[in-house]
Order: structure tokens, then C-alpha cells, then sequence
């Protein structure tokens, strides 16, 4: 079923994003007006505190994305880390990489605003469940040497053992 707003919910955000990720986000500098796009692939896995390079609590996720950024002139890797702590209301807790606070994810409604200030600069963040397999975020920033949108659309890709999550509408989707 859908939310009021047009995306599906679902009864646990962490449960809905997790697993492996194709990923096409376009970039449109508006100070610029210069354009990209960043291809690549994303994965919300379980942090394993004590191994190298997965400092985190118990409970605790990743979601790293890797790929390729194409933007004016530039053209070379890219990537992204963040740590997702699911909450017991089945929203996540966003942190960056080094642990500091982002912001609260939560699809429940199959939509989700967010706002996060960050120094001089402003972000407005926007997600969007378009189907079990679907995501669309949506990131403005403004700053005084920032001024950008990147729309992103993260679709599924199958694992073998991926997880089971239950929609808002009884459905259980892998």
C-alpha cells in the first residue's frame, strides 16, 4: 500500500535499505551549472567492530558506495561511507564515517525529509520508497561556496541470502 505521499511503506527502515545496491545519481552544480553523474553500486552490511576498518558499536551498519564520478572535466573514483544504528521505532540513526551525527532516516511512510546543517552549509535531504526494489533521495545543499543537487536512484540487486522485510501491506519482499 501506498503512503499518503506516494511512497510504499514499510514497517523497518534498516530492513528495507539493507543489502546490495545499484546506483545512478545526477549532480547539477547550480553555482556552476555544471553536470555529472556518479555510477556505481552501494551495500548496507553489518559492522563488524574490532575488524580493520569497521570501527562501530554492535548493531551497527555501514552502507558504503563505490563507483564512478563523472563531473565536468573530472572523471575517477568515488566513494561514501555512513553508519546506519537501527532504532527500536524502525527508523536509523545516520552518522558520517567518523561517528558524528547526520541525520534520522525513516521510510515508514515511504517517504522520508530530512534537514542537516553542517558548518556554513545547508542540507536538505529527501528519500522516497518507489517500490521493493526502488529508492530515489534527493540531497540540496546550499553553503557560501556550495550550491547543488544530486538526485539519486538506488535499485536492488539480488543477493543470495538477502533479507526478508514485510511491507506495510503484509508483503514480504527479498
Amino acid at each position: 500500500m501506498d503512503g499518503d505521499n506516494g511512497g510504499m511503506r514499510v514497517t523497518d527502515t534498516l530492513a528495507f535499505v539493507r543489502g546490495r545496491w545499484q546506483l545512478d545519481r545526477h549532480l547539477t552544480d547550480h553555482r556552476t551549472g555544471a553536470e555529472g553523474w556518479f555510477t556505481g553500486r552501494a551495500l548496507v552490511a553489518p559492522a563488524q567492530p574490532g575488524q580493520p576498518g569497521q570501527p562501530g558499536r554492535p548493531g551497527e551498519w555501514w552502507y558504503t558506495e563505490d563507483g564512478e564520478l563523472r563531473f565536468a572535466a573530472h572523471t575517477g573514483p568515488a566513494s561514501r561511507r555512513l553508519r546506519y544504528q537501527g532504532l527500536p521505532d524502525g527508523t536509523v540513526a545516520v552518522r558520517f564515517a567518523d561517528g558524528r551525527p547526520f541525520y534520522v532516516l525513516d521510510l515508514r511512510s515511504g517517504q522520508a525529509q530530512a534537514e542537516h546543517g553542517c558548518g556554513p552549509d545547508h542540507y536538505q535531504l529527501s528519500h522516497r520508497v518507489l517500490a521493493a526494489d526502488l529508492l530515489e533521495e534527493e540531497w540540496r545543499v546550499r553553503g557560501p561556496d556550495k550550491d547543488y543537487l544530486a538526485i539519486t536512484r538506488l535499485t536492488r540487486k539480488p543477493l543470495h541470502d538477502a533479507p526478508t522485510y514485510r511491507t506495510m501491506d503484509g508483503n514480504n519482499v527479498t
